[in-house]
C-alpha cells in the first residue's frame, strides 16, 4: 500500500484511504466488518466527522485495538471554543481512543479567526494543550477560501473536492498546498457519486504524488475494487485518458457536487440528491430511483418557496432553484416511460 506524508503534519496516510461518511448507512455490524476488511487490507488512514451521526461510532468498536497503527481524523462544524471542545471530547469517546491524530474545521465558510480568544481556532489549540489532538486542519467546498487556508499558515492539511472533473483553478490547490507543506486530503473524488470507473480515478490521482484520497465506501464489493486498484495501480494511459476527456466533456459545468451546503431547506427538499437526480437516474441503477419515497422526495419540490436561499448557499453558484425544476420534470417523463419496468 502507498503512504502519502501529509505535509508539514508528518502523518503518514495510505494512498488510498477510507472516506467513512458512507459508514453511517451501514448496519453496525457490517460496518465493522468493513472497517476491519479495510484494515487487514492494508488501509491505515481513516476520515470521519462528528456529524456523521454514528460513524465515529463504528470505528471505535472496529479498530480501537489497533489505534496504534492507524490515522484517525475527524470534523467539527462546531461555531465557537466551547463547542469545538465539547466534540473533540465526544469524538474521543466514541473512537474509544484518547487522542485524535487530525482534527479539522467542517466545511468552513472564510478562514477562522485565529485572535478569537473564543473562537473554533482557539478551541482547536487548548484541545491540542490538552493532547486531545495531534494535528490541525480545515475543510471547505469554496475554491478562494482553500486557497486563503493554505497561505494563511495556520492549518497543517485542507481537505477540498478533488476529482478528474474538476475546474482547474481547484485542480490547482494540489500544487498551493504542496508548495507550502500542506497535507493535501481528496474529497468527493467520485464527485458525489457520478464517477464509476474505479481504474480511472486511480490512475488520475497517481499522478499527485502529495494527494490522499478518501474513498466514501459502503460494501465490501466497493472496497475489493479499490484495494484491488491499489494492487494492480494503473497509469494514466491513452485509453484512460480519452475515457477521463469524455467523462470531462459530460459532467464538467454547473451540476450538483452533493456537498450539502445548500441544506437544510425550509420546505423539507432533499436538496443534494434531487439537484442531480437525472445523472442519478443515468449513471446509478435507476430501479431504486422508482420508489414511493423517492416520488414523494422529488415532488417536495413543488413546494419550493422561492426563497434561494439554496442558491445564496451554493459554492458552485449554481440557480439551484431552477435547478430543482427541471430535475423534477426529467424525473418525471423517466417515472412515466420506465416505471412498468420496475
Amino acid at each position: 500500500m502507498k503512504t502519502v506524508v501529509l505535509g508539514k503534519s508528518g502523518l503518514v496516510a495510505t494512498k488510498p484511504a477510507l472516506g467513512c461518511l458512507p459508514l453511517q448507512r451501514c448496519e453496525k455490524d457490517y460496518a465493522v466488518k468493513l472497517l476491519r476488511a479495510a484494515y487487514e487490507g492494508g488501509i491505515r488512514f481513516f476520515d470521519t466527522a462528528n456529524a456523521y451521526t454514528d460513524s465515529e461510532e463504528k470505528i471505535g468498536l472496529a479498530l480501537h485495538d489497533v489505534r496504534g497503527d492507524i490515522v484517525l481524523a475527524t470534523k467539527s462544524a462546531a461555531q465557537d471554543k466551547a463547542g469545538v471542545l465539547a466534540h473533540i471530547e465526544n469524538s474521543l469517546r466514541m473512537l474509544k481512543t484518547d487522542y485524535i491524530d487530525l482534527f479539522q474545521f467542517h466545511q468552513v465558510p472564510a478562514v477562522p479567526d485565529p485572535d478569537d480568544p473564543n473562537g473554533i481556532y482557539a478551541g482547536a489549540l487548548e484541545a491540542k494543550e490538552r493532547g486531545w489532538i495531534g494535528h490541525i486542519g480545515v475543510t471547505t467546498h469554496r475554491v478562494r477560501v482553500a486557497e486563503e487556508c493554505i497561505a494563511s499558515g495556520l492549518f497543517e492539511t485542507v481537505q477540498f473536492p478533488f476529482s478528474y472533473i474538476s475546474a482547474e483553478r481547484d485542480l490547482a490547490l494540489a500544487e498551493k498546498a504542496k508548495a507550502a507543506n500542506v497535507g493535501y486530503i481528496a474529497m468527493k473524488g467520485l464527485a458525489g457519486g457520478m464517477l464509476t470507473n474505479v481504474r480511472a480515478c486511480h490512475a488520475f490521482m497517481k499522478q499527485y504524488d502529495n494527494v490522499v484520497p478518501i474513498w466514501g465506501m459502503q460494501t465490501l464489493e466497493q472496497l475489493d475494487q479499490w484495494l484491488q486498484a491499489a494492487e494492480e495501480d494503473p497509469d494514466m494511459d491513452d485509453e484512460l485518458q480519452a475515457f477521463i476527456e469524455k467523462e470531462r466533456q459530460e459532467l464538467s459545468g454547473s451540476f450538483c457536487r452533493s456537498c450539502g451546503y445548500c441544506m437544510p431547506c425550509p420546505v423539507g427538499i432533499e436538496i443534494r440528491n434531487c439537484a442531480r437526480m437525472n445523472m442519478l437516474l443515468r449513471r446509478s441503477p435507476w430501479q431504486q430511483y422508482m420508489t414511493d419515497e423517492w416520488y414523494a422526495k422529488m415532488h417536495k419540490i413543488d413546494d419550493c418557496i422561492g426563497c434561494r436561499s439554496c442558491a445564496s448557499k451554493c459554492p458552485y453558484q449554481l440557480d439551484t432553484p431552477n435547478l430543482l425544476k427541471y430535475m423534477l420534470k426529467d424525473y418525471d417523463e423517466f417515472y412515466e416511460s420506465h416505471k412498468h419496468l420496475v
